[in-house]
């Protein structure tokens, strides 16, 4: 079994998974955990340079996680268009395959960039690293980094942002947080999304946040919908305020 992704297939390599990094197959425990160790230490060594070189010009870096479909990309529309004439605001956006998120963010005027991932799960810090000098985002502006969809991988690896935003949506079950409770934990922020359509659902959103505290009794919990637009300025008050505490940081 994979000591990072819990993939079973023991034949494959990082150059199968796209990773960047060695997905390590060990048969003892102890050499899995050591392996898992080495690799993730090796990328929070490279995820210190981006936080460096993102704190230099002045950044903040968010990373925004969740499942497939959860509605990273519809809130990273409405935020970047309703935001723009005040902060600017660039992208990051990986996924396995296709620029299709990218082209959409492009629609809206902003600077966008897609890592695509190939068998990758991911991303990790030294795919940030080259990215970051590509994109090249404007000095005194906020980076979004919309990471592969997916509940597990992305919790472990540090990309030398900010704050990390878990997402779920109202179409998922509300037990996500009890079945993948790293990457809840992990969270600074989580969202419920979608929940427009919560009428139309069988889903108690009183025990999804219930699960969401249970996990993480410090990530505040936001409910939204980037689609009608409902309850989303709390997220950009929010935002505002890491924007400022990332500031006073900075010059403290």
């Amino acid at each position: 079994m994979c000591a990072i992704c819990g993939c079973s297939n023991a034949e494959h390599d990082h150059r199968e998974h796209g990773h960047g990094h060695p997905h390590i197959h060990a048969r003892e425990n102890g050499t899995t955990i050591a392996l898992e160790r080495d690799v993730l230490a090796k990328n929070d060594k490279v995820a210190e340079r981006n936080r460096g070189w993102l704190a230099g010009r002045d950044i903040l870096a968010l990373n925004l996680m969740s499942s497939p479909g959860s509605g990273k990309t519809t809130l990273l529309e409405r935020t970047i268009r309703e935001l723009q004439a005040g902060l600017t605001i660039s992208v990051l956006g990986g996924d396995q395959e296709t620029p299709n998120d990218a082209e959409r963010i492009a629609a809206t005027g902003c600077k966008t960039l897609q890592i695509n991932t190939g068998k990758g799960c991911h991303l990790d810090a030294q795919m940030i690293a080259g990215a970051l000098r590509e994109l090249d985002p404007e000095p005194r502006s906020v980076l979004m980094i919309e990471n592969v969809g997916n509940l597990v991988c992305p919790a472990l690896f540090d990309l030398g942002e900010d704050a990390k935003v878990g997402m779920l949506s109202g179409t998922e079950g509300e037990d996500k947080p009890l079945k993948y409770p790293h990457m809840f934990r992990a969270a600074d922020l989580v969202l419920l999304t979608k929940c427009d359509l919560l009428p139309h659902l069988d889903f108690d959103v009183d025990r999804c946040v219930a699960y969401a505290r249970r996990i993480n009794p410090c990530a505040e919990v936001l409910r939204l919908s980037a689609r009608t637009g409902d309850a989303v300025d709390a997220r950009y008050g929010w935002l505002r305020n890491a924007r400022d505490r990332q500031r006073e940081t900075a010059f403290a």
